[in-house]
């Protein structure tokens, strides 16, 4: 690498997902003298990673490629620009065709071609789109990791088989991949030398991961929680998390996981979507409500203190207002620390878009407040419930305040305390002494780590 450095910029929507594949992007730039700016005014490259999950995802990404259309032409052309993510999976020949500014499109399975690409377009020869399905390939060609933070993810399972009715994911991920353990536990290795104190398995459906044992184990094929018990006893690692599951993979083993591995984070996001069975047919789920409150029984009997976190979808096609009394029920019964809820919207090319008996909007707005109302409660509830505890917290950046740091509780609470710049990169004690239903406030107790302990040599 020579000359004078490069300026990236990446605007990353949606999942964790899209949040690994953009700091992977970074590692694959950087050998070609791209460094990371804070603008895209000072970028000579922008990637857009979008997210095609919700409506006018699409619009919402020509909407921003037309400002960075107005930027390039304001500095003479000297800014490239690039999609990638799953718009550039799904819509990649409209955006070529729509906004002849943008130099690359990239989908989530070939963004490890982009310096190959980069060249293409220097060169003005080949194509300026990729969107193939080598998942494999990709993790192949990637770089070694590099982390500026105590908390990192890794992706372990990619892509979806299930086929819910209005889910994009299988059409822009592809079918489901399991990367080998071995070079999970290698990145796991190579992050916690570097001072990465959690790892966080990720994946569009985590819990389906499986493969075969590490090199010279014996034994049958592994699933999730047999690889998590593996990343635990690497050196360093304090903290195991893993998100975002299906209920049809939450098997036994893994279950048993949550009250064996100390390391595992008491934290449990599985989304049900709602709670009424008539729906989650409608959705091709292909469980029940009261599968999943079987399921939701057996976690909370392995690990009785756990946070558990979950996905809504209001509104959905032929939804009435006794389908929707089921979930508000489902949630009573559950009583979630944390959920993400949403009105249903049309995915074109899937299943449900085509459905009659489309919910009426009002009708949507109206459901979708009662439901954030109930969970917003049962969170504030759950918030309340640890002042006066004392709680192991994750420090990973600085507040808003000086001389403040924010971190994260083992049940993925947002924790802020005075004094702390010194404690960002570690886990410290914090006593809570106040909550809101969003975040709390804790008094530092004793420091649970320091930063040689991350460095400490892997025993898997």
């Amino acid at each position: 690498m020579s000359g004078a450095p490069k300026g990236l910029y990446i605007k990353t929507y949606g999942c964790q997902m899209n949040v690994y594949d953009s700091e992977r992007m970074r590692d694959v730039l950087k050998p070609l003298g791209y460094a990371p700016v804070n603008a895209p005014e000072a970028a000579d490259l922008v990637v857009l990673n979008t997210c095609h999950i919700r409506e006018k995802a699409t619009e919402k990404t020509f909407s921003e490629l037309g400002k960075l259309k107005r930027m390039k032409e304001a500095g003479g052309g000297r800014m490239r620009i690039a999609v990638a993510g799953c718009v550039a999976q799904a819509e990649g020949d409209e955006i070529l065709r729509r906004q002849p500014a943008v130099d690359l499109v990239v989908g989530p399975q070939s963004y490890h071609r982009l310096p190959e690409m980069i060249a293409r377009i220097a060169r003005e020869t080949g194509d300026r789109l990729e969107t193939d399905f080598a998942a494999e390939e990709k993790f192949d060609a990637l770089p070694a990791r590099a982390s500026d933070g105590p908390s990192a993810f890794i992706s372990v399972q990619e892509g979806c088989d299930k086929f819910c009715t209005f889910c994009v994911v299988p059409y822009t991920r592809g079918a489901e991949f399991s990367r080998a353990a071995d070079a999970i536990a290698a990145e796991a290795r190579q992050l916690a030398r570097q001072g990465v104190k959690e790892i966080v398995l990720i994946g569009q459906n985590v819990n389906a991961w499986h493969g075969a044992p590490p090199s010279g184990d014996a034994g049958r094929g592994w699933g999730l929680g047999q690889l998590i018990r593996h990343i635990a006893r690497i050196g360093g690692v304090e903290r195991v998390r893993y998100t975002t599951s299906h209920p049809l993979d939450m098997d036994d083993d893994l279950i048993a996981t949550h009250a064996e591995v100390d390391q595992l984070a008491p934290f449990l996001h599985l989304p049900v979507q709602s709670g009424s069975d008539r729906i989650l047919k409608a959705m091709n789920r292909r469980h029940s409500a009261a599968e999943y409150l079987r399921i939701i029984e057996q976690v909370r009997a392995a690990r009785p203190d756990i946070a558990l976190a979950s996905d809504f979808i209001v509104g959905f096609p032929g939804e009435s207002e006794r389908d929707f009394e089921a979930t508000l029920d489902l949630v009573r019964e559950v009583r979630f620390s944390q959920a993400y809820a949403f009105k249903y919207s049309r995915r074109p090319g899937t299943p449900a878009a085509g459905m009659d008996l489309q919910v009426d909007e009002a009708v949507k707005e109206e459901r979708l407040a009662r439901l954030l109302d109930l969970l917003q409660r049962q969170a504030q509830t759950f918030n309340d419930a640890t002042v006066g505890r004392r709680l192991p917290v994750l420090f990973t950046r600085a507040g808003k305040h000086s001389d403040q740091a924010l971190g994260y509780s083992p049940y993925m609470q947002p924790v802020h305390v005075d004094n702390g710049a010194g404690l960002i990169g570690r886990i410290a004690e914090a006593e809570i002494v106040a909550a809101t239903m969003s975040s709390l406030t804790g008094r530092i107790v004793k420091e649970s780590g320091t930063a040689a302990d991350a460095a400490s040599e892997a025993v898997a």
